[in-house]
């Protein structure tokens, strides 16, 4: 079994469905005892300030706020150093737990014996 899931998320609002399965994986396996690392990349980094979940919708689909809380909770949840500037998103904006990494993090983690990484 895999030990650590790291997940990386490019879609936000812009794909809908794509952005919600990501964080529905990354919330079922931090449930099910996984390690797991969710990557807030492109359109999916505005999820990382407060309150921009709760303006996600999605038909027959968990709320989104309800996902971060549970991955924040059990797992860990990085937004990419490059998407964050592109946006002046910065450390002193993002939820509680969230933190800012780049590239070179996520493929330490990606490559880290006992991962598997998934891209959405």
């Amino acid at each position: 079994m895999v030990k650590k899931l790291v997940i990386k998320v490019t879609a936000g609002a812009d794909a809908p469905e794509r952005c919600s399965q990501a964080f529905t994986v990354a919330a079922v396996a931090v449930a099910s005892g996984v390690e797991v690392s969710l990557w807030l990349t492109g359109e999916s980094s505005w999820f990382a300030l407060p309150g921009r979940a709760a303006e996600f919708e999605l038909p027959h689909a968990a709320p989104l706020p309800d996902l971060i809380e549970s991955v924040l909770a059990g797992g860990r949840v990085t937004l990419c150093t490059q998407c964050a500037a592109r946006r002046e998103i910065t450390e002193k904006d993002v939820l509680e737990g969230v933190r800012i990494a780049g590239a070179q993090v996520f493929v330490q983690e990606a490559l880290a014996d006992g991962a598997q990484a998934l891209v959405y």
